[in-house]
């Protein structure tokens, strides 16, 4: 995701990454906070953000307590609060 402040002054912008499991063996959140990043943008400045998606943050403990990534749909949503983003749709398959 790419950042540019278009106001006058410096200042910093959160970006947050949301991701949603579509399809679970438990029930989950509709939107989990799963990382973040602060950064700095002087003005007119912009910068791309990236958020490496690993497994740990798909995973969650099922019912015998067990972590585990589940096959199926996720909704990666990235932006700047968890009403203003844009969203990919990643599918995660059973090996």
């Amino acid at each position: 995701m790419t950042v540019k402040n278009t106001g006058q002054r410096a200042g910093d912008e959160i970006v947050q990454l949301y991701i949603r499991d579509l399809v679970s063996s438990v029930t989950r959140p509709v939107m989990e906070l799963k990382d973040f990043k602060r950064i700095p943008l002087a003005p007119g400045e912009s910068k791309t953000i990236n958020f490496t998606i690993a497994p740990d943050k798909l995973s969650f403990l099922d019912l015998n307590m067990q972590r585990v990534v589940e096959p199926g749909g996720f909704e990666i949503m990235v932006g700047t609060s968890s009403v203003k983003y844009q969203k990919v749709r990643l599918e995660v398959v059973a090996r």
